[in-house]
């Protein structure tokens, strides 16, 4: 039996994905999360095999969540949900270690085959989404301008950048001015809309 975490905020979707796991003779849906804070101390209280999380969730997106059961879980594997398939998001949930990226659009049957592959230590990717992120351009910022851009993003203030990355206040300013140079954007907002839509971020 794969046991199952599933983290999704919005109600209906949520259960509407347990309704449809729980047809599964194999899998067991475990927990619910409605945000990405609960997901680790639910994690660490229940040890699902697979957390499925969707990427954007209030309080910590999926990737980062991710990233955090890797370190603290790492024998719980995770399969990323989202709506919109980019390059970016592709590439950040690999590095946080996620072992399964599928549209919420795709076919009902595809998310209980890829847990149970994920399950079995398999990566399971949609493909149409892998082939864009091998086209797609890498992007003009490095990974450390792309991470204090997320963050502002997501409304941390400068401090709060600061303490969370180990930087100064002043080198998260240069981060994000030399971010909103490179993509000739012409505020920190204009720079996360280029970034989003073009799969950097």
């Amino acid at each position: 039996m794969v046991r199952v975490l599933l983290a999704e905020d919005m109600p209906m979707l949520r259960r509407a994905l347990v309704a449809l796991l729980e047809l599964q003779e194999d899998i067991e849906v475990v927990a619910e999360v409605d945000s990405g804070d609960g997901i680790l101390p639910k994690a660490l209280a229940v040890r699902p095999d697979v957390a499925v999380l969707d990427i954007d969730l209030p309080g910590m997106d999926g990737i980062r969540a991710a990233a955090l059961l890797h370190e603290e879980l790492p024998q719980c594997r995770t399969v990323i949900l989202t709506s919109l398939g980019r390059p970016g998001n592709l590439r950040r949930a690999l590095l946080a270690h996620a072992s399964g990226f599928l549209l919420k659009d795709a076919d009902p049957d595809q998310l209980a085959c890829a847990i149970r592959d994920v399950a079995a230590g398999r990566h399971v990717i949609d493909p149409q989404l892998a082939v864009a992120t091998l086209q797609a351009d890498e992007g003009p910022l490095s990974a450390r301008e792309t991470e204090v851009l997320r963050r502002a993003a997501d409304g941390e203030e400068v401090p709060e950048i600061a303490r969370a990355l180990f930087l100064s206040s002043g080198t998260v300013r240069n981060y994000l001015a030399t971010a909103v140079t490179k993509l000739g954007a012409r505020n920190r907002m204009d720079a996360v809309r280029i970034a989003r839509e073009s799969g950097w971020m």
